[in-house]
């Protein structure tokens, strides 16, 4: 599986990393969260996916 964030739309929220931060973190440059593992680990990928249904502004896809 492999994860995605419109970043455009991000509004850093921080609740990503909460939930999966083997996945996603807060950028040290711009402040928005990103992806930093690529592809997510098989034993993450159920986070990875909460992450997604959790995100207020609907900007991650998680897909395979």
């Amino acid at each position: 599986m492999r994860a995605h964030i419109d970043r455009d739309g991000c509004i850093a929220c921080e609740l990503c990393p909460s939930i999966c931060p083997e996945v996603f973190r807060m950028s040290e440059e711009d402040g928005l969260a990103e992806v930093y593992t690529d592809p997510i680990p098989e034993d993450v990928e159920d986070e990875a996916i909460e992450a997604q249904e959790s995100c207020p502004v609907s900007v991650i896809t998680v897909e395979e």
